[in-house]
C-alpha cells in the first residue's frame, strides 16, 4: 500500500482538534467541531479550509497557451494575466480525466491546479501530450512548493482587509494577483468552491503556519471557524458544484454534467472535441440532475433511481442532508428520456419521490 501523505500544517490542525481521514492518499482534516456548525459558519460568516493536498503544475513556454487550449475544453490562449479559467480535461472519447483551474500568469506561463487524487495521472497525461504534440512548452510538477489555504464566506474579504491585505478587495471573481503579507509573496485567487464569496491563497509551505494563525486570530472576531472536508463537500453540493469521481468522471462527460458552457466548440481541435460534438448533435443519453427529497432519509451515492414501474433509470452520485434547510439533497445521473416522467429513489425498498431542483439547493 502507498504511504499516506501529510499536508504541511498537519500539527496545526491536530492542535485545533481536527479529526483526520485518508482522502485521495492524503491525511486530511474532515471536521473540527461539527460539519453542521462549520457549514453554517461559511454560509453566515466565514470558514477556513486547508486544501494543500491539491496539485499544482507550472506550464511555461512560447506554446503554453495553445498547448492548454488543445488539452482542455475551455479556452485558455489569449487570457489576460490575472485571469482564472475553470475547465474539464477530456479524453478522446469525451469523458473527463479531471477538472482543474488554470491561472494565467502571463502569455507564456500558467499555474494549473488539479485534484489531489489525480496528481500523478494528470502529470503523466500533461507530459505525454506535450511530447506527442511537439510543442515548445515545459510542464513541471510544483505541488510540493505550495500550501493552499481557502477562506470562504460573506466575511472573507473583511478578514483579509483586517489583516492588511487591502489588494484582495480589488480582485474580481475568477481573477488572481500577488499580494504581500509580512514580506511574503502570496498568490491570492478569488475562485471559491462553496457557493459563497471566497479566496484561495497559495503560500510557501514554510510560511503557511504563520499565515494560518493570523487568519484564525483575525477571523475569530468575524465568526470564522476552521472547516474540514466534510463541510466542503456539503457546501459544494448545496451550491451544485461538481466533484471529480461523482458529477464528472471517466464515465460522465462535461455536456452530460451540465458544464456545456466550458466546452468551446469554436476552438481549433482539442481533446474530446469530435466525441463531444457527436454527442451534442445526437442528443444526450444521460444527464446529471440535482434533487431534493421530503422527509429526513438521505439518498447516498449509489442509491438506485427508478421509474413508477420500479425499472432502474439512473443512480445517485452525491447525497447529504442540507445543513441550511434540513432537507435531503443530492445529484443523480439519469437517462434523459426518463426526465419527462416521475422518478423515485429506492431507499431499501421504499420509493421516495425525487423532486428535481435547480442549484443552489439551499435557496
Amino acid at each position: 500500500m502507498s504511504e499516506v501523505k501529510e499536508i504541511p500544517l498537519r500539527e496545526f490542525h491536530a492542535q485545533h482538534g481536527a479529526r483526520f481521514v485518508n482522502f485521495g492518499g492524503w491525511n486530511m482534516p474532515v471536521q473540527y467541531s461539527s460539519i453542521l456548525e462549520e457549514h453554517q459558519a461559511v454560509r453566515q460568516a466565514a470558514g477556513f479550509f486547508d486544501v494543500s493536498h491539491m496539485g499544482e503544475f507550472q506550464v511555461k513556454g512560447p506554446d503554453a497557451g495553445p498547448y492548454l487550449d488543445r488539452l482542455l475544453v475551455n479556452r485558455v490562449a489569449g487570457s489576460a494575466p490575472g485571469k482564472a479559467i475553470y475547465s474539464p480535461m477530456c479524453a478522446e472519447d469525451g469523458t473527463v480525466i479531471d477538472d482543474l483551474l488554470v491561472y494565467c500568469i502571463d502569455e507564456f506561463e500558467f499555474l494549473v491546479c488539479v485534484n489531489a487524487g489525480n496528481i500523478a495521472k494528470d502529470f503523466t497525461w500533461f507530459q505525454r501530450k506535450s511530447a506527442e504534440w511537439e510543442l515548445d512548452v515545459t510542464v513541471e510538477n510544483h505541488s510540493d512548493r505550495y500550501a493552499l489555504l481557502a477562506l470562504q464566506g460573506p466575511k472573507a474579504e473583511a478578514i483579509l482587509l483586517a489583516m492588511g491585505l487591502t489588494e484582495a478587495a480589488q480582485i474580481k471573481p475568477f481573477n488572481h494577483q500577488i499580494v504581500t503579507f509580512k514580506n511574503l509573496e502570496l498568490r491570492v485567487c478569488r475562485t471559491g468552491y462553496t457557493g459563497e464569496d471566497g479566496f484561495e491563497i497559495y503560500v510557501d509551505p514554510a510560511a503557511s503556519q504563520e499565515l494560518a494563525e493570523r487568519i484564525l486570530e483575525i477571523g475569530a472576531e468575524q465568526g470564522l471557524k476552521l472547516c474540514g472536508l466534510g463541510a466542503r463537500d456539503s457546501l459544494r453540493l448545496e451550491a451544485g458544484l461538481p466533484l471529480y469521481g461523482h458529477e464528472i468522471s471517466d464515465q460522465i462527460g462535461p455536456l452530460e454534467a451540465g458544464l456545456g458552457w466550458t466546452v468551446k466548440f469554436k476552438k481549433p481541435d482539442f481533446m474530446g472535441k469530435a466525441a463531444l460534438l457527436q454527442q451534442k448533435e445526437a442528443g444526450l443519453q444521460q444527464r446529471v440532475i440535482h434533487f431534493k427529497l421530503d422527509g429526513r432519509r438521505i439518498a447516498r451515492e449509489g442509491t438506485p433511481v427508478v421509474n413508477q414501474r420500479g425499472d432502474a433509470i439512473g443512480r445517485v452520485l452525491s447525497g447529504t442532508l442540507s445543513p441550511m434547510t434540513g432537507a435531503p439533497i443530492g445529484s443523480a445521473l439519469l437517462q434523459t428520456e426518463a426526465l419527462e416522467h416521475p422518478a423515485f429513489v429506492d431507499l431499501r425498498g421504499h420509493l421516495q419521490p425525487l423532486v428535481l431542483a435547480k442549484p443552489p439547493l439551499h435557496k
